[in-house]
C-alpha cells in the first residue's frame, strides 16, 4: 500500500472513530436524566450497598422506596436517611423479593405513594460461602428466588408503569461471579449468572420502549457484608478468607465509590458497568484464555479450606463465626464499613 494510501485510509478510521464517539456521546447525553423528584425503588436497601445507594440517592432528592425483609432494619435505615438529610423522601415496604405476592404488593403500594416509579435498583442479595459439598439444593433455591426469581418478579410488575410513562431505568445488580465462577460461592455464582443473563436479555428487548437496563458486575467491594453472609464446613476458615478479601484496600473498591459509579451508569442508561480493573481482567482473563482460566480456579478450590464432615452442613452468619486466624487490623477495613452500612 502506498504511503499516501495508507494516511488517507488512516485519517478516514480516525474520522470514523470520532464520528462514532460523537454519535455515542450524543446519544448518551439524550438519556441522562436526573434523580431530583424520581420514583426509586431498591430492594435489600436497608443495609449494605443498597443503603449507600440510597443515601446517596436521598442527597440528589430521589423520593425513595426501601424494600426488604426485616422491618426493625428497615427503620434503621430510614431513620439513618433523614437523620443526615432532613428533607429526604423515604418510604419502606417489608417484603421478600423471592416471592411474588409480596412483590406485587410492594409495587402497588409504591405506585399509590408516590404515582409512580422511575428506577428500579434489583440489589437484594445473600451469600453462601463453602465447599460445594456442603450446599444443598436449598442453598441455590434460596440463592435464585433472591438473585434470578425477585428481579424477574420486580420487573414483570413495574414494566406497565414504566411504559406508561414513557421509559424508566432498571439497574440489575449482578457480581462478578456473575460473570466468572468463584470457587466456594458455587449457589451464589449460579444464580448471579442468571441475574446476568436476564439482564442482558432485558437490555435488548425494551430499549426501544426507552425503559433502559444496566447490568453491574462489581468485583470486591469493602461493604461489611460478610457479617451477614452464611458460612458453611470450616466456618471460621471459610469466615477469614472471605472477610480479608473484602477488606484489602488495593483489591476492594469502598462502598461509596462503587455507589457512585452505578448511578452514574443508571442515568447515562449504560448497558453494563464492571466496576474494579482487577474484575475487568478477570473477566478479560476467561474469555481470552479459559482453559488456562478454569486452571487457575481449580488451584484456588484446592488453597481454600477443605470439606468436612456432615457438620459442615449446617450453615452459620458470620456474625456468630468470627475469624479462624485472620488478625483484627487485616479486618478493620471491613468491620468497619460493617457498622458503617447498617450490617452489624
Amino acid at each position: 500500500m502506498s504511503s499516501g494510501r495508507a494516511r488517507r485510509t488512516g485519517l478516514a478510521l480516525v474520522a470514523a472513530g470520532l464520528a462514532s464517539a460523537i454519535a455515542y456521546g450524543a446519544k448518551g447525553s439524550r438519556r441522562v436524566f436526573a434523580f431530583r423528584g424520581k420514583s426509586v425503588v431498591v430492594t435489600g436497601g436497608s443495609r449494605g450497598l443498597g443503603l449507600v445507594l440510597a443515601r446517596q440517592l436521598a442527597a440528589e432528592g430521589a423520593r425513595l422506596t426501601l424494600i426488604a425483609r426485616d422491618e426493625r432494619e428497615l427503620r434503621r435505615a430510614e431513620h439513618a436517611i433523614r437523620d443526615r438529610h432532613r428533607s429526604a423522601e423515604v418510604f419502606v415496604v417489608c417484603a421478600d423479593v423471592g416471592q411474588r405476592e409480596d412483590v406485587e404488593r410492594a409495587v402497588l403500594e409504591t405506585v399509590r405513594h408516590y404515582g409512580a416509579i422511575d428506577v428500579l435498583i434489583n440489589n437484594a442479595g445473600i451469600i453462601q460461602v463453602g465447599p460445594l459439598v456442603h450446599m444443598q439444593l436449598s442453598d441455590f433455591d434460596d440463592a435464585m428466588k433472591t438473585h434470578f426469581w425477585g428481579p424477574l418478579f420486580l420487573v414483570l410488575a413495574v414494566l406497565p408503569h414504566m411504559r406508561n410513562q414513557g421509559g424508566g431505568r432498571v439497574v440489575n445488580i449482578s457480581s462478578i461471579g456473575g460473570r466468572i465462577s468463584v470457587p466456594h460461592l458455587v449457589p451464589y455464582s449460579a444464580s448471579k449468572f442468571a441475574l446476568a443473563g436476564l439482564s442482558d436479555g432485558l437490555r435488548a428487548e425494551l430499549a426501544h420502549e426507552r425503559i433502559f437496563v444496566t447490568t453491574v458486575c462489581p468485583g470486591l467491594m469493602r461493604i461489611g457484608s460478610p457479617v451477614n453472609a452464611a458460612f458453611k464446613g470450616q466456618r471460621s476458615k471459610e469466615y477469614s478468607w472471605f472477610a480479608v478479601a473484602s477488606s484489602l484496600p488495593v483489591v476492594t473498591i469502598s462502598a461509596e465509590r462503587a455507589a457512585r459509579r452505578i448511578l452514574d451508569a443508571c442515568r447515562r442508561g449504560d448497558a453494563e458497568l464492571v466496576i474494579t480493573i482487577q474484575a475487568k481482567l478477570a473477566i478479560l482473563a476467561r474469555a481470552v484464555v479459559p482453559e488456562l482460566f478454569s486452571d487457575a480456579m481449580s488451584l484456588v478450590h484446592r488453597l481454600l479450606p477443605r470439606a468436612v464432615g456432615p457438620e459442615g452442613d449446617v450453615a452459620a452468619p458470620g456474625h456468630s463465626v468470627g475469624p479462624d486466624w485472620a488478625p483484627s487490623p487485616m479486618l478493620a477495613p471491613m468491620y468497619a464499613a460493617a457498622k458503617k452500612n447498617n450490617e452489624l
